[in-house]
């Protein structure tokens, strides 16, 4: 051990550690588990000492990047945990319009240092998400109607395979291995940098809210839902059913990444949909768009979800996703918040098989979550948004890999086959079979190897 310690300039940390329960403590407060070691690398030839050591002791590999998966992938139960972030550099190469960033970046380490420029790039909705996490299994954010999903847009990957051996995935090396990473996610390697192409997104945004009560909202969200076919790619509208005092409200509305003067125009046709209760137009900027949904809570909540995508969105399915799960609209206040966010634009522009990321013909992604601070409540809120989600899955196209969860992992391969459709899984499992034949790389939305 003593060989060890030295090998990672005392960045190892073992139970009764100062730092150690810090460092295993993640997003979801659920998760409470307790890693035999966590080793916080700085470079990449330490990440590759670490997925060594880890292969000489016969310890399951959790790779923490934000920390942010629901399930909790990144925390291994006496494994061995590689704690990403102190590798959380950008490099910006204005002139090319590329972002170099490390593995253990956040998102808003990307937005901060591209938007010194006027630049930007898919990167989520959230500031404290990591890198890493989102861009694997995808990414989705407010930019991606425009210039597609953050997979779509890195040019390059470095990695550090099962073997400890260091390689570049891009369409001319290894483009296979490029493939499986845009939308594969972490079953591959452990991405020590991503290169990603930066746009000319500017600075400034738009942010338009309308409120109806719920039990008025069914012709509103039809109006909304035709209003997101033809709006320009610079909006993305976005609902969401929450409770209000005076019972459930549902908020109808677009974010526009761009000229707030041009997102204006698009405010008329809103207002024609109905009259709502309450209304907000307001004009972030990109970073303060970027950290809107921020959790003021940290980790001390616990948190569960549940996703679909939706190719369509008929007048059942609205009825559905007000009800929220429910039998009538004067259910319990603790019903989870429910949300829709639409795709379409350039990721669907994305021809499906150039990529791992699939359902690219979807039109609005689908999320019901709920969070908590009393174990009490567990089984309450889980069952909750289980049954939010289940009142909308018959409307359901498959899911995004990012928002699969333990309970859908643990029964088979039902849950990744969800999120890939056949041919594509196939592929991926011929991925997995080449650079990780064993398995190493399994806390995750796990693709089996074929051998």
């Amino acid at each position: 051990m003593t060989t060890t310690s030295t090998r990672f300039d005392g960045r190892l940390l073992t139970p009764g550690d100062a730092g150690y329960d810090a460092a295993r403590t993640v997003w979801n407060a659920m998760v409470d588990r307790r890693p035999r070691m966590i080793v916080r690398p700085v470079s990449v030839s330490e990440v590759v000492a670490a997925v060594r050591m880890a292969r000489e002791l016969d310890l399951e590999i959790g790779v923490r990047c934000g920390g942010h998966n629901v399930a909790g992938f990144a925390v291994p139960d006496g494994g061995l945990m590689i704690d990403l972030t102190l590798m959380g550099g950008v490099r910006i190469d204005p002139a090319r319009r590329r972002a170099r960033v490390q593995g253990g970046a956040l998102l808003g380490a990307l937005d901060r240092a591209s938007q010194a420029y006027g630049l930007a790039t898919t990167a989520g909705n959230v500031s404290h998400t990591g890198v890493g996490g989102l861009t694997l299994g995808g990414g989705m954010g407010w930019l991606a109607r425009q210039y597609g999903l953050a997979c779509d847009n890195v040019v390059s990957y470095t990695v550090v395979t099962a073997e400890g051996e260091v390689v570049t995935a891009s369409r001319a090396e290894n483009p296979d291995l490029f493939w499986g990473l845009r939308g594969g996610g972490g079953n591959f390697g452990i991405v020590t940098e991503f290169e990603f192409q930066l746009h000319r997104a500017g600075t400034r945004t738009l942010v338009a809210e309308f409120d109806f009560r719920a039990e008025d909202a069914v012709p509103v969200i039809e109006g909304w839902r035709d209003l997101n076919a033809v709006a320009p790619r610079q909006a993305t509208f976005t609902a969401d059913v929450g409770s209000g005092p005076a019972g459930p409200i549902a908020t109808l509305g677009f974010v526009w990444v761009g000229d707030p003067a041009e997102g204006r125009r698009l405010l008329p046709a809103m207002r024609a949909l109905g009259r709502p209760v309450a209304s907000r137009v307001t004009t972030p900027s990109y970073l303060e768009l970027q950290r809107r949904d921020d959790s003021t809570g940290g980790h001390a909540y616990r948190r569960y979800s549940k996703g679909h995508y939706l190719r369509s969105f008929p007048t059942a399915a609205i009825e559905a996703f007000l009800l929220r799960g429910a039998a009538d609209l004067s259910a319990s206040p603790d019903l989870p918040g429910v949300g829709l966010q639409a795709h379409g634009g350039a990721i669907a522009d994305v021809p499906e098989a150039d990529a791992a990321f699939g359902h690219r013909d979807t039109m609005f992604e689908f999320g019901a979550g709920s969070r908590w601070s009393d174990p009490v409540e567990d089984d309450a809120r889980m069952g909750a948004a289980r049954a939010a989600g289940a009142a909308l899955e018959p409307y359901a196209s498959g899911v995004y890999v990012n928002m699969l969860t333990a309970d859908e992992l643990a029964d088979g391969q039902r849950g990744v086959r969800r999120a890939y459709p056949a041919a594509k899984l196939a592929r991926l499992t011929a991925v997995k079979t080449a650079y990780d034949p064993g398995n190493v790389f399994h806390l995750n939305q796990n693709i089996r190897p074929a051998c």
